[in-house]
C-alpha cells in the first residue's frame, strides 16, 4: 500500500479533520482515508440505478394521486358551492 504525506495544510483544516474523525469514532488518519476514498471513488451507479435505489427506500403510496387531488379540490372549493 502506498503512503501519502500532505504538507502545508492550514491548522484549521487539520483541526476540522480531527473533529470530524472524533465524531465518526475514527482516527484522523482513518478519516482522511475515508474522505479520499469517498471523493475519488469512481461512479459506477447509473442514474437509473440510483433512482431505483432511492425509490426502494421510499414508502409505497397507497392512494391514487388523482383521488388525493380530487379530495383536496372538493375540500377547498366545496364551501364556495354552498
Amino acid at each position: 500500500m502506498g503512503q501519502l504525506i500532505v504538507r502545508g495544510l492550514d491548522d484549521r483544516l487539520v483541526q476540522a479533520l480531527k473533529q470530524r474523525a472524533a465524531r465518526s469514532g475514527r482516527s484522523a488518519e482513518a478519516e482522511h482515508r475515508a474522505l479520499l476514498e469517498q471523493a475519488l471513488r469512481p461512479e459506477t451507479e447509473s442514474f437509473a440505478e440510483a433512482a431505483a435505489r432511492l425509490r426502494a427506500r421510499t414508502p409505497r403510496q397507497t392512494s391514487d394521486s388523482a383521488d388525493l387531488i380530487r379530495t383536496d379540490r372538493d375540500r377547498d372549493h366545496g364551501s364556495a358551492r354552498r
